[in-house]
């Protein structure tokens, strides 16, 4: 297999990269990033002699067509993610998570490529604390931040393709992952990397709002699942009942990094915080035999925990520049 990764430079996608390299080692993997702030080419650097890298955009439509040609199947990581940054600044967000989406489904449109999309559970909007629900493929979208927008207006794009023109594509909604690649804007690694400068960790509003969390490698093995036993034109929901609050994950960062479990502070909440997100995998796991590899969030947390601890080199030049963006915001 001749695999095109969009974004194999950002958190996930890089991920991806490592575990195709080293799990499938007949696919011929490219990789398309526009090495924004949030890709980095250095979490390419162990599989760099495997792999062929491009430059570029999602929404450059004579470089993706040109990529999509030489390919048997496509694997959409490429997004504009962070919330915070959507507020400020929408833009980025509908090109990349838009146009970029467009773009890459005419191109295997006219070359007759598989493609996988990848997209997250805030399509969803959130759910009341005390709901015993979880979102499952037929639930209704709800976004409610540029950032979520964006990404359902995809998924919905991909939809249209599948049904008016024959795309031979799938859906993946995950919850949030964590785990090693991933920026320090996000929360999980934003924690760590605050503890190891000695730096207090910071909450959002009461810390009540609730993820489900699942590990980075989790996620991928169940796309890779999807890619070679999936639908065609189904949607498939990654989550590894790992739901927990944003103050238990805060704490447990500081009891694993050998601090007191109340060594944080709380700040102002961003507006449009969704309150809880919950991920119903039944379907993945029924029709296409996948589980996870980390059953417990502890065990992946720490293993996250010690990926920080060992590769200050990768993260720190991220450091500063993300804690002045914050800082400007008061967060």
């Amino acid at each position: 297999m001749r695999l095109l990764i969009t974004g194999g430079a950002g958190f996930i996608g890089a991920n991806f990269v490592h575990q195709t390299v080293e799990e499938h080692p007949d696919v011929s993997v490219t990789v398309l990033d526009a090495l924004t702030y949030a890709g980095d080419e250095a979490s390419l650097a162990p599989v760099a002699d495997r792999i062929s890298f491009a430059r570029g955009d999602v929404a450059d439509a004579e470089l993706v067509d040109r990529l999509v040609a030489d390919a048997d199947a496509v694997v959409h990581f490429a997004a504009e993610s962070h919330n915070d940054n959507s507020l400020s600044n929408p833009w980025p967000f509908v090109r990349t998570n838009v146009v970029g989406t467009y773009t890459l489904l005419e191109a295997v449109r006219r070359h007759e490529v598989r493609y996988h999309h990848i997209s997250t559970d805030e399509v969803y909007g959130d759910l009341e604390l005390d709901d015993p629900a979880k979102f499952t493929p037929t639930t209704p979208y709800n976004p409610s931040s540029p950032y979520s927008s964006t990404k359902a207006a995809s998924d919905l794009l991909v939809r249209a393709w599948v049904r008016s023109f024959g795309v031979q594509a799938t859906i993946s909604n995950c919850s949030n992952n964590y785990g090693p690649y991933q920026h320090v804007e996000k929360f999980i690694p934003r924690q760590i990397t605050n503890v190891v400068d000695g730096v207090r960790p910071k909450l959002y509003g009461t810390g009540e709002n609730v993820r489900d969390w699942i590990h980075v490698r989790d996620h991928n093995s169940a796309v890779w699942a999807i890619l070679e036993r999936g639908r065609i034109g189904e949607t498939y929901l990654i989550g590894a009942d790992g739901e927990e609050n944003n103050k238990t994950v805060v704490e447990l960062i500081l009891e694993l990094m050998g601090l007191e479990p109340d060594a944080y502070d709380l700040v102002s909440d961003r507006p449009g915080h969704d309150m809880r997100y919950a991920i119903d995998s039944t379907k993945l796991r029924d029709e296409l035999g996948w589980s996870p590899r980390y059953t417990t969030f502890r065990d992946g947390l720490a293993a996250t925990v010690d990926w920080y601890r060992a590769n200050e080199a990768w993260w720190r030049p991220q450091k500063d520049a993300t804690e002045a963006r914050y800082a400007q915001l008061g967060r």
